[in-house]
């Protein structure tokens, strides 16, 4: 017979319980942090989520189960490179949770199932700055004591990130996906300065390359040799600029390359014959030349300022009287020119011409917001906001649709911050377990799959 002194059932017992439950939860528990997962996009037919957030944050009172620690098989190697696998138990109060957190995000948009925890949502667990996802909620047990559960026990993994946008307006919490998934860095142009150089004019110099064969079969850039200059003078240098993607009778591969142009790196001088024109590789042939030789033609430019912000080579110019113009190709490397590739000298300069490069790119204004979406003017691509750095104009972003293109501009949808890109970082892959990169790195240097035959000779 059931204890005469209890009534089994009424209002005023499960009351008094829960109060004591409330009361233990919040003498022995931590306080962690209820984030409800908000479905932005999903299939109509088997509601696989392809887009979710986490906006919002509720900090409610935890028992935790585990309390020798972390569950789970916990930090492991396995042939995805090193793991966590961390489980977590808590227990929170059943009432706490349906009177504090259900009424605030019931009827919220793209939120479901607002009257209990539901699976799939998140706990970050302040203890272990770490973020736990909800696997399986126990909400009988204990047993229906006097005809009522008064708890949910959550059974948590922990988070693997795979591209759900969290933004609760808590730096210890959005902090810890920061740096998670595929990141790509974008070096912006918010400010720069115009390059300067000069040059010189040399006597009987090659002005001049003209490709008659383009050869095929090359797998990199032949190295380019002129015939030696003749007494005192100096033997012109120059470098091989390659083609890729022609097919024909000759050549059937369109990753193979050819000799496209020639570009001067040197004139060289006293030339009285044009010289002959050598391309040696160990991976192709057949590539053929013929070079002009001038007087008063520009020799060797020299940087004297490489500026900054160039997010595309400028245009460069010389400046002078001469019979025929010079042109050449400005090189540069992370927004700085480093150097100026001649593709011909000009001729009769009569006075060492003045380079002019074109102004960069000196448009950018704002503060890009965490997490908004950016847009590229050129290539359409979108992408979410990680992290924007305003002193050295870098832009992390992730979720990307696509590949933006050096020169367009980012612009933020909610910020309205505008800036140029000047350069991609499309190897960017963060995740601060993994350790793929590094094995790779370290079984190339063992195998090099380069070659038709890593394993002997072809």
């Amino acid at each position: 017979m059931l204890n005469p002194f209890f009534l089994q059932g009424s209002i005023g017992e499960q009351n008094l319980i829960q109060d004591l439950i409330n009361e233990q939860l919040k003498i022995y528990g931590v306080e962690v942090y209820y984030l409800p997962r908000e479905y932005i996009t999903e299939k109509t037919v088997i509601k696989e989520v392809i887009e979710s957030q986490f906006s919002k944050a509720y900090p409610i009172e935890a028992y935790v189960d585990t309390y020798e620690g972390y569950g789970g098989q916990g930090t492991i190697l396995s042939k995805f490179g090193i793991q966590e696998l961390d489980d977590l138990t808590l227990i929170i109060s059943r009432e706490r949770f349906e009177s504090y957190i259900s009424p605030f995000i019931a009827g919220t948009a793209n939120t479901k199932l607002s009257t209990r925890p539901k699976e799939g949502d998140l706990i970050y667990f302040p203890l272990g700055d770490r973020l736990f996802e909800i696997k399986y909620v126990e909400h009988e047990k204990p047993f229906y004591q006097l005809q009522k559960n008064y708890v949910y026990e959550l059974t948590c993994e922990l988070f693997r990130y795979g591209d759900e946008i969290i933004d609760t307006g808590i730096d210890n919490i959005d902090d810890n996906v920061e740096e998670e998934g595929y990141i790509q860095t974008l070096q912006m142009v918010g400010f720069g300065s115009t390059a300067s150089a000069i040059a010189g004019i040399v006597n009987g110099g090659v002005r001049l390359v003209k490709i008659t064969n383009r050869g095929s079969g090359y797998r990199s850039a032949p190295s380019v040799q002129f015939g030696a200059a003749p007494g005192s003078g100096t033997t012109a240098t120059g470098v091989a600029q390659m083609i890729s993607g022609i097919v024909d009778f000759c050549e059937s591969d369109p990753n193979l390359l050819r000799v496209q142009s020639v570009t001067i790196t040197n004139p060289g001088s006293n030339y009285t014959t044009p010289p002959k024109i050598t391309f040696r590789s160990n991976k192709g042939s057949g590539a053929a030349a013929t070079c002009f030789i001038g007087d008063g033609i520009v020799g060797i430019v020299s940087i004297t300022s490489g500026g900054s912000g160039y997010a595309a080579p400028p245009t460069v110019s010389f400046a002078g009287t001469s019979s025929l113009p010079a042109y050449g190709k400005a090189i540069i490397q992370n927004g700085t020119v480093t150097g100026i590739a001649i593709t011909d000298a000009g001729l009769n300069y009569t006075s060492p011409p003045q380079v002019i490069f074109s102004s960069p790119v000196l448009t950018g204004f704002g503060t890009y917001f965490s997490n908004e979406s950016v847009i590229g003017s050129v290539s359409g691509v979108t992408a979410k906001v990680r992290t924007w750095d305003a002193v050295t104009q870098v832009l992390q972003v992730a979720t990307i649709t696509g590949s933006f293109v050096a020169g367009e501009t980012i612009t933020g949808q909610k910020s309205g911050a505008n800036y140029t890109l000047r350069g991609i970082n499309t190897n960017n892959i963060v995740d601060k377990f993994a350790e793929n990169s590094e094995i790779e790195e370290e079984a190339d240097s063992i195998i090099d799959f380069s070659e038709l035959n890593p394993f002997g000779n072809p």
